[in-house]
């Protein structure tokens, strides 16, 4: 079987500063594109194609510079409408004739679909361009002394810190182990010192379920919890150790519970009952779960209530000194989707909207599990919980040969790919929405709702560091699941909601400290690089068992190698990877340099990074 080759004398261009003169520009700006053209393509000209007021227009690019190895070509775009797409036209090559656009090069017409795209929406806050976002399950993190003083609710059963998770069963959603804000606030040292930014709860409203997302009011923090006040002593700790912190609201549906419904099944001529879905006694709810109704936009009432009231969900909890930062929107896919209705883009752009009105400083990320390409153009969420391009290709790549996870739902077990697939995957994924909203976008290995990384791998404990490996180089925010980083266990979503075990002996199997030091170790490397943290993607290599790509900025360029098993050395042009010979290692070995080639050797799963000043 032949190895596939390099690409590093592939055309390349991507959303990123490298390419781009201007990532968030407005209406009526000119922005530069480039695009660079190794010498070996035998390219002879680049035409830029948009569609303004989707009418296809062709403009020339010029020569900005040549070097050893590649030409530059610079052409102006005008940002006319707030999407704009583009893509672009080679001639020359072995055919003559090239597209060129996000999930490479083409020799034949393709669909938009995957064009380019710059945006002239306002721009993500500049603090979520760095962020590493630790997700927390509150009843599962940390208990403090306070706990033991609270009166377990009625629908709970509450259980000791080492008892058990009851996966599956009527026990589920109802094992308390009265994790609170106090106990999270408590080890805000171990979260400092993994080295994330952002802290991620899941939501902290008052529920008839330990998860809280059937919630029976917005207008309080659960008392099991420790109420409002502990609330704002959580964000008050967070923030002054410079961090941030992010809240989660459902934005598709309330408990049964909740104080709207229960008027609303009350009183048929309440504002409230507009809320909802009413068929006479019978209403809609998520996926026909019926604990959880689902909310009719259709009402404006109601998106007053949520989006415009100030003592609403989205603005009271973001405002004053002890606001969170932002939102992470739970089924933020289904919102406003109902039949014949779609509110959903409106939706978004609404709870966009109403945040920058009282904090122009915060973030929304909403949850979304397939193709989200309709609603991420980048005037709703910021960015989506990249679920569809980069988890589930992830776990088709590391998946134990033996181990069938549960991903979502699926009916079928994941299968087990190579790493080509893994790369096409990620970069048609990539291709359909704005570079923006693929950087602003969560990438994770799993979240709350999925199997463990360490249970996906099997008994290859070195999996996890290449997945964290990816995890921690690819371009968007890093999201890690309390637990993650130390390996916890959990074959599928409950089952992984287990209690952080604080007291357990620092090794395998309950907290394996190889692993926190791994992720320390990434966290640390992907901070101390501006490649890592605002570069583009151009892929260079791909193989079964090996994927090499480069993040380029203008200060740096990082050449990330990551395999899941060993290999025989790939051989890279250090020609084509200008100034690598003044480079350093940032994660892991360095590689060797043999004459003219750069040679990438892995003996068994292996992430390394290095890092150098472009000489272009």
């Amino acid at each position: 079987m032949s190895r596939p080759a390099h690409l590093l004398h592939t055309p390349h261009h991507d959303g990123s500063s490298r390419y781009v003169s201007s990532l968030h520009p407005q209406l009526g700006e000119t922005v530069d594109l480039l695009v660079r053209v190794p010498h070996a393509a035998d390219v002879s000209s680049v035409h830029l194609r948009t569609t303004p007021d989707a009418e296809p227009k062709f403009t020339a690019a010029s020569i900005d510079r040549s070097t050893a190895t590649d030409t530059w070509w610079r052409v102006p775009v005008l940002i006319h409408n707030p999407v704009t797409n583009y893509r672009f036209l080679l001639q020359g090559g072995p055919l003559g004739y090239q597209w060129l656009n996000g999930t490479g090069l083409h020799d034949r017409d393709v669909p938009d679909a995957a064009d380019f795209r710059l945006t002239a929406y306002d721009a993500p806050p500049a603090w979520s361009d760095d962020a590493i976002v630790y997700q927390i399950f509150p009843d599962r993190f940390a208990r403090s002394a306070a706990a033991d003083d609270r009166a377990t609710p009625d629908w709970a059963v509450a259980v000791s810190w080492d008892e058990p998770v009851t996966g599956r069963g009527p026990l589920t959603g109802r094992q308390l182990y009265g994790g609170d804000l106090a106990g999270i606030a408590e080890h805000l040292d171990h979260i400092a010192d993994l080295g994330v930014n952002v802290v991620y709860l899941t939501p902290v409203f008052p529920g008839r379920s330990n998860h809280r997302y059937d919630a029976s009011t917005f207008d309080a923090v659960d008392p099991v919890l420790g109420g409002d006040e502990a609330l704002a002593d959580l964000v008050e700790a967070v923030h002054a150790r410079g961090l941030r912190i992010l809240g989660d609201f459902t934005t598709n549906h309330t408990g049964v519970g909740h104080d709207w419904f229960v008027r609303a099944q009350s009183d048929p001529e309440s504002e409230e009952r507009g809320y909802y879905f009413f068929d006479g006694q019978e209403y809609a709810a998520w996926l026909g779960v019926k604990s959880l109704p689902k909310l009719n936009y259709d009402s404006e009432a109601l998106a007053r209530r949520v989006f415009d009231d100030p003592d609403g969900v989205v603005k009271k909890w973001l405002t004053g000194p002890n606001g969170l930062d932002g939102w992470r929107v739970d089924v933020a896919n289904m919102t406003g989707r109902h039949g014949v209705q779609d509110r959903n883009a409106e939706i978004a752009r609404r709870m966009r909207t109403a945040m920058a009105q009282v904090n122009p400083d915060t973030l929304v990320v909403g949850e979304h599990c397939h193709d989200f390409s309709l609603d991420a153009m980048g005037d709703g969420w910021h960015g989506v919980m990249n679920y569809a391009g980069f988890t589930r290709p992830l776990w088709t790549w590391l998946r134990h040969p033996g181990h069938a996870p549960d991903f979502l739902g699926l009916p079928v077990i994941v299968p087990r790919l190579g790493g080509r697939a893994v790369m096409e995957t990620m970069r048609e994924f990539a291709a359909i929405i704005p570079w923006s909203t693929l950087t602003h976008s969560f990438n994770l290995v799993g979240s709350h709702d999925t199997t463990r990384v360490r249970s996906l791998v099997g008994d290859d404990a070195g999996q996890v560091d290449v997945a964290a490996g990816l995890l921690l180089t690819m371009p968007g925010i890093p999201m890690i699941t309390y637990g993650d980083e130390i390996g916890m266990l959990g074959e599928f979503g409950e089952d992984g909601r287990r209690p952080m075990p604080w007291d357990a002996p620092r090794e395998a199997p309950l907290w394996d400290e190889r692993i926190h030091e791994v992720y320390r170790a990434l966290i640390a490397a992907r901070r101390d690089s501006v490649a890592l943290r605002a570069g583009g993607l151009r892929w260079v290599y791909a193989d079964d068992d090996t994927l090499i790509f480069l993040r380029e900025h203008p200060q740096q360029t990082a050449l990330v190698h990551i395999a899941r098993l060993g290999h025989d050395p790939v051989r890279l042009p250090a020609t084509g990877l200008p100034g690598i010979e003044g480079g350093r290692a940032a994660y892991g070995p360095a590689p060797e340099i043999e004459g003219s080639d750069l040679l990438l050797r892995a003996d068994g799963p292996h992430v390394g990074v290095w890092t150098w000043v472009p000489a272009e």
